[in-house]
């Protein structure tokens, strides 16, 4: 034993009980008694912020006196036991980042966004009857002119610059005038069609997502809903918002399934159309979601396309209810630190709202109710087509997305 262990065991022996443990290490005094110093020990360096280790660098006594704090022995009728507390290095999981695949989808994103929505809308069969007076505008360039206008998040007249480039590249049969695009996004017989084409625009990464995670998000408006409160004598006034529930993939945050309801429709009821709209086209493994969509009826139908609820219970449910309720509520109280791992793939569907309100807005333009349903179905098919962008770079998948679709639709004369 040399100078430095038997002084640091000295410290041990006088001074055990100013010995402290932080978050980042030990505190160990001085063994003159005056000050003291911060030790680290870790699996791959020790250190000391005494002059004897900043100087020379060798394992001071302070560092020597820690060591015998991890290394104890006792004695027990003769027998000598050595407990050792080991000091174990936590690494964390990371994901590199692929670059080369990141910058070609970013720099390309808007010009191949172009081609994909094209790609897509081609698919929208456009029976209109014939009718006296000017022509109207093909509904696949409906289509294509909203979605682009909500992509590139500009007012309507600064946004014509960008619908003439794109019509000189072949992309539209003719330029709409700006009004044109907002009276066609007020027309409720757009909304099946942006439903059906969200829906499609998912279909190449079916190879890819198996779990998923369900919840909802808000987006406001610039209307209000005023009212006079009795209580407190005076009018109040809130903004009014459009509530969107979804359902995403969580390996892509693509969105597969979405269903728009009045604003104060509860999340619960929504699940069964978001899973068996899903489950049409995707193969469904875990689907994560929070205690707001706990019901009997959710469970079974997760069940009955194959899947496995990762649902959390609030603190009233006993699972008394039995059958798939009781199933799940035994999983969920008994293995719950395997429930665990499964439920938090619900953060994903935050992921999937961060991404979409960065990039296109947290907020709609549109006035009226079927316009403001209709801005909010474009942001979302906007997401999914810079999502398969990204998948296409990175994973190397086709966004090819087949056949003619079932988006045929009509809009009134």
């Amino acid at each position: 034993m040399d100078g430095r262990e038997r002084r640091g065991l000295e410290i041990l022996m006088q001074q055990h009980t100013k010995i402290r443990r932080t978050t980042a290490g030990w505190f160990v005094p001085s063994q003159s008694g005056y000050g003291k110093y911060a030790v680290t020990i870790t699996a791959d360096r020790q250190t000391c912020t005494c002059p004897d280790h900043e100087v020379t660098g060798q394992r001071c006594k302070h560092i020597w006196c820690v060591e015998h704090v991890l290394q104890q022995t006792f004695h027990f009728e003769g027998e000598q036991v050595t407990e050792t507390l080991r000091v174990t290095k936590t690494v964390r999981t990371t994901y590199p980042q692929r670059w080369r695949e990141y910058n070609a989808a970013q720099t390309g994103e808007k010009a191949e966004f172009l081609t994909l929505l094209r790609d897509l809308c081609g698919g929208i069969a456009d029976a209109q009857p014939a009718r006296p007076g000017r022509p109207r505008l093909p509904l696949s360039d409906v289509i294509f002119s909203a979605v682009f206008k909500v992509y590139s998040t500009l007012s309507g007249r600064r946004f014509m610059t960008d619908l003439r480039d794109a019509h000189a590249r072949g992309m539209l049969t003719k330029v709409p005038h700006y009004n044109s695009i907002f009276n066609y996004l007020e027309s409720a017989d757009l909304t099946p069609v942006l439903y059906d084409l969200i829906a499609r625009s998912s279909l190449p990464l079916r190879a890819v997502e198996r779990d998923f995670a369900v919840d909802s998000t808000g987006f406001s408006t610039s209307k209000f809903t005023r009212w006079f409160d009795q209580k407190y004598g005076k009018e109040q006034a809130r903004h009014d918002w459009v509530k969107v529930h979804v359902m995403s993939g969580v390996k892509t945050n693509v969105v597969t399934a979405v269903e728009i309801q009045d604003k104060n429709a509860a999340d619960s009821p929504q699940l069964p159309y978001l899973v068996e709209t899903t489950a049409e086209n995707f193969k469904i493994g875990d689907v994560s979601a929070d205690r707001a969509y706990v019901g009997i009826e959710n469970m079974h139908t997760i069940y009955a396309v194959g899947g496995e609820p990762f649902i959390a219970f609030k603190r009233s449910n006993t699972g008394a209810s039995g059958g798939a309720l009781e199933k799940a509520f035994h999983y969920f109280m008994y293995r719950r630190e395997e429930f665990l791992q499964h439920y938090h793939k619900r953060s994903n569907v935050e992921s999937t709202f961060s991404m979409i309100k960065r990039k296109f807005g947290d907020a709609l333009r549109s006035k009226t109710p079927t316009a403001m349903v209709n801005e909010a179905l474009c942001k979302l098919l906007c997401h999914n087509l810079v999502v398969l962008i990204h998948e296409a770079h990175e994973l190397g998948v086709a966004p090819i997305f087949g056949g003619n679709g079932t988006a045929a639709q009509q809009l009134p004369a």
